[in-house]
């Protein structure tokens, strides 16, 4: 059986070492290149020394700084950096033929375009999650958008970690899309991102956001369809990056053998 040899950006944080887990565990798949920042203490290390005895496949291949260099090495590559890094990376790819899968978040109109642009050339899956579970969620909340359009407030609610950069998240503005889609609602048009003051009742066509940052969160979001006398929430925890990661590889996996073209994770599990 052919493996799909994959690359990870971003190889020494929390979620490339995810990555690099899964996939020395995945005997679909083999690791075949690292990549970190310059100047990254990770330079120089093994797979194995990022994951320690986490990964039941030891694996000496070295984290490098060089991402034109090591793509000759991989079938595809996996980033979950932050947009400029992505967007450098992703014309790397363009250039040697290599597919890519993203799962950066916060990317503005151009940005989009680029990657657009890009998957004419390459195969390409951008997704604001990866998990086979938020996936399905939004399926969900189109389903339950359809039936609940009438007579029901629509709030969205995301938690993550600290660390992270973006507000709302990509996820939580994903799922905003998906149920304003619905509706025949534009979200540019719709969503109300804070409330502070004397805000006047609410607008019954809005959709609103709530962020949450602390700890280490890795990822919690609720839909709520608020109507009178009754609740429907939707939901979704992560409690851990092993969901991401395990997507990401479906995606990969996805990815074999095609061309070019844009995809996301609804066409990666059929859920179109």
């Amino acid at each position: 059986m052919n493996r799909t040899r994959i690359g990870i950006v971003g190889a020494g944080g929390r979620m490339g070492r995810m990555l690099i887990e899964a996939t020395l565990k995945d005997d679909r798949m083999a690791l075949g290149a690292l990549f970190d920042q310059p100047g990254s203490p990770c330079i120089g290390k093994t797979a194995g020394d990022l994951v320690g005895g986490l990964a039941s496949t030891p694996s000496a291949v070295v984290v490098g700084d060089d991402v034109a260099a090591g793509l000759a090495h991989i079938d595809c590559l996996i980033d979950f950096t932050r947009p400029q890094g992505t967007l450098a990376h992703l014309e790397l790819c363009r250039k040697a033929g290599v597919a890519i899968v993203i799962g950066t978040t916060g990317f503005e109109a151009e940005g989009k375009a680029a990657i657009a642009a890009a998957a004419r050339d390459i195969p390409v899956v951008c997704a604001p999650n990866m998990a086979v579970g938020v996936n399905l969620v939004f399926k969900l909340l189109d389903t339950a958008a359809r039936i609940l359009d009438q007579g029901y407030d629509i709030e969205i609610v995301e938690a993550h970690h600290r660390l992270k950069v973006d507000a709302p998240s990509g996820t939580a503005l994903r799922m905003g899309e998906v149920v304003a889609g619905a509706l025949g609602r534009d979200l540019a048009d719709c969503a109300v991102y804070g409330r502070e003051g004397v805000t006047g009742e609410r607008d019954p066509s809005t959709i609103g956001f709530a962020t949450v940052r602390g700890g280490d969160i890795v990822g919690d979001h609720t839909v709520m369809f608020c109507g009178l006398g009754e609740r429907v929430e939707i939901t979704h925890k992560a409690g851990s990056r092993m969901p991401y990661a395990l997507g990401s590889l479906r995606a990969a996996r996805f990815l074999a053998g095609r061309q070019h073209g844009l995809f996301d994770m609804q066409d990666v599990l059929g859920l179109r």
